[in-house]
This record gives structure tokens, C-alpha cells and sequence, in this order.
């Protein structure tokens, strides 16, 4: 077809420039082919095109295009600020007064306001005579499944990443525990064998607290083939005792006293991460605890608009304001001269964004922290 077409173009070039001009039956009857060839153009293309000359009036479309922005016959003529609306992407008239002025053609990427991604490319179209820019042609191309791909495998990329950085850090303090129960074990004396049982204890469980960890990971990881962990209908008090349990051994080194405050008690989340969140928070209020007086820890739950909001307060050394933002930051520290990787809440604040929530800080240098998760439901 478009060989055809090429051919009449030359045929009627050559006719002009050396004056070998047909007869006005052969020039209708070339013009009638070469009309007919450009409409079965349009009619068969898949691309949604426009046709827009240099004062903004739409001259003619592709039928694709009437199909995507839901244009009609009767749309021909018409100003393109009298139907911007039906292409639902708010600076297309900018965009063609840009190529129209520069006669540059302009390549981008755009989202509709019905969340469609396409690659539009806007191209002058140019007179011959005196090279002015007379309109200009605007094709779109639909890459919504393209950019789904690309943030999914984004997705998909950062849940790696978090799974990873999650693994390292909820498996180091069983890790630390399991570590000094082994150096304790080797010091004890012939003579003191009666020890022997209950270290042996202590291995046993810092070796089921790995095994549980990983087996939550495991599952809430591969628990379908589209890589999500599921959401379930939690009881909150049984993920603080399972938290609880877990840091038994630091909060009954520290004398931490916590109290609850528990309006909302229901939730859906996902088990092994509302666990993770809360297990850090906790751990931090001991790992950061005051010399100067007894760690009380202070968790309440209530529901704020569309958020399950949980509270956490503690006592402690507190956090200098000038600090607030970066201990959301991957590898950001309280204080250095205490252990550990400044991960736990960068991971605290990678779920909840995930999720759609946040987490907010209240805090100053010893006079305690006070954190608050938010959980959209």
C-alpha cells in the first residue's frame, strides 16, 4: 500500500517538474487513489493518531483514537480546549503549542486521568514552502502493561531487599543470645554440671526462635506464586505476646515494666510484619533505656479515621529532634556507642509505606520516645 502510494506521489512530482502535467480526468483520478489509500490508512491502523492543525483545530483522528478518548465525527472542527477533556491528560494543548512554536518533535511518557500509561509523540507538521509548522501529528501508544511490569518488578526488587535486611536483623539478637550461651558453657566447670540443663535450654530456644523466624519469612514470602504474604485478621494482644516471649530474656534484664492500653484489638495485616514492626519498636525502647530509672514501656491501640494506630512510649535516652529523620534512614543511628545496624526501623518504615501507612516520632534527648504507627485499613 504504502509502495503504491509512494509511486503516485512520484508520478505526480515528476508530472510537475518537467511540466508533463496529465490531463485533469488523470489528476482526479490519482488524487481519488490516493485519498482512498490514506483512508484505508486510518481505517486499518491500531494506533490512536490525531491531526491538529496550527490553530488548535482537531482535523482528523484514527479510529483507535476514537475509541480510547471517546471521540465522535461530529468532534472534527472543533478546538482542541472544547474537547481536551476526552483525552483526559490536562496539558495536551501545552504540549502542541510547544511543538507547534519550536517545530521540535516532543517524546513522553504520560498518565491519563483513568491511570493509563502511553508514550505520546507529538511531530510539526511542516510546510515545504516556507517551513512553518502548520499543525502537527499526535500518536499514542498504550504501555500500561509495560509500566504494570516495571512496578511490579520494582516491587518485586524491593522485596528482596527488605527480606534480606529483615533476615539480618531479626535473627541477630537470638544469634547474640545463642552466642553467650555457648561462651558460658565452655567456662563451666567440671564441677558444675548442674548448670549444664538449663544453658542447654537456652540453645534449644534461641534455635527454635531462628527456626520460627525463618519459617515466617519463608512462608509469608512464597505463600503465593505472585510473591505477596497474605493479609489475615490478627488479634494484636497475641502478636504482642508472641513479641513478648521473643524478648523475654532483654526485658527481664532490663525490669522493663509494659503496660497496655488496648481499644482496638482486631486488625488485618500481615502476621509476620505487624510482628516485625512492633518486635523493633520494642526492642529499640530496651536497647536505649535510661540508666537514670526503671524502663517502663507504654503501648496503646485506637482507631484514628482510616488508621489502626498503634502507640509505643518509652522512658529512655530520647532522640535529638536534628535526628528525627534520619533514623528512617538505612543504617541510621541513635547512638553509636549502642548495638546494632540502624535497619530495624528503616524496615519499620518500608512496610508501612508498602502498606499504605506511616510512622510518626515524638521525641527529645532523655525524656523518652514516642512512636506512632499508622496501619490503613
Amino acid at each position: 500500500m504504502l509502495k503504491q502510494m509512494n509511486i503516485l506521489f512520484i508520478k505526480y512530482y515528476l508530472g510537475l517538474k518537467y511540466c508533463i502535467m496529465p490531463s485533469k480526468n488523470e489528476q482526479i483520478s490519482e488524487l481519488t487513489i490516493l485519498n482512498e489509500e490514506l483512508e484505508n490508512y486510518f481505517r486499518n491502523t491500531i494506533i490512536p493518531q490525531l491531526f491538529i492543525d496550527a490553530d488548535l483545530i482537531l482535523r482528523k483522528f484514527t479510529p483507535p483514537a476514537m475509541k480510547q478518548f471517546k471521540l465522535h465525527d461530529t468532534d472534527i472542527g472543533k478546538c482542541l480546549a472544547d474537547i481536551k477533556e476526552n483525552f483526559r491528560f490536562p496539558t495536551i494543548i501545552e504540549n502542541v503549542k510547544e511543538v507547534i512554536s519550536s517545530g521540535s518533535i516532543l517524546e513522553k511518557e504520560i498518565q491519563t486521568t483513568d491511570l493509563r500509561w502511553y508514550q505520546m509523540n507529538i511531530l510539526p507538521y511542516v510546510k515545504r514552502k516556507d517551513h512553518k509548522t502548520n499543525g502537527v501529528i499526535v500518536t499514542f501508544v498504550d504501555i500500561t502493561p509495560r509500566i504494570t511490569d516495571l512496578k511490579e518488578l520494582e516491587k518485586l526488587i524491593a522485596d528482596h531487599e527488605l527480606l534480606i535486611d529483615t533476615i539480618a536483623h531479626d535473627l541477630k539478637t537470638p544469634l547474640t543470645s545463642l552466642g553467650l550461651t555457648i561462651e558460658m558453657l565452655k567456662k563451666i566447670p567440671e564441677k558444675g554440671m548442674e548448670r549444664f540443663p538449663v544453658l542447654i535450654e537456652h540453645v534449644e530456644s534461641g534455635l527454635g526462635k531462628m527456626k520460627t523466624i525463618i519459617n515466617d519469612l519463608v512462608q509469608s514470602r512464597w505463600a503465593d506464586h505472585k510473591y505477596k504474604a497474605v493479609e489475615e485478621l490478627l488479634d494484636i494482644e497475641n502478636i504482642f505476646e508472641d513479641v513478648k516471649l521473643a524478648l523475654a530474656e532483654q526485658i527481664t534484664e532490663a525490669k522493663a515494666k509494659i503496660t497496655f492500653d488496648l481499644q482496638v484489638t482486631e486488625i488485618t495485616y500481615i502476621r509476620r510484619r505487624l510482628r516485625s514492626i512492633v518486635y523493633n519498636l520494642i526492642n529499640n525502647a530496651i536497647k536505649y533505656r535510661s540508666s537514670e530509672r526503671p524502663l517502663q514501656i507504654s503501648i496503646r491501640t485506637y482507631r484514628e479515621n482510616e488508621y489502626f494506630v498503634i502507640s509505643i512510649i518509652d522512658n529512655g535516652i530520647g532522640i535529638d529532634t536534628k535526628k528525627h529523620q534520619a533514623i528512617f534512614e538505612k543504617y541510621g543511628r541513635v547512638n553509636n556507642s549502642i548495638e546494632g545496624h540502624g535497619v530495624g526501623l528503616y524496615l519499620v518504615k518500608e512496610m508501612l509505606l508498602a502498606a499504605g501507612g506511616r510512622i510518626e516520632i515524638e521525641s527529645e534527648i532523655a525524656k523518652g520516645a514516642a512512636f506512632k504507627i499508622f496501619l490503613k485499613q
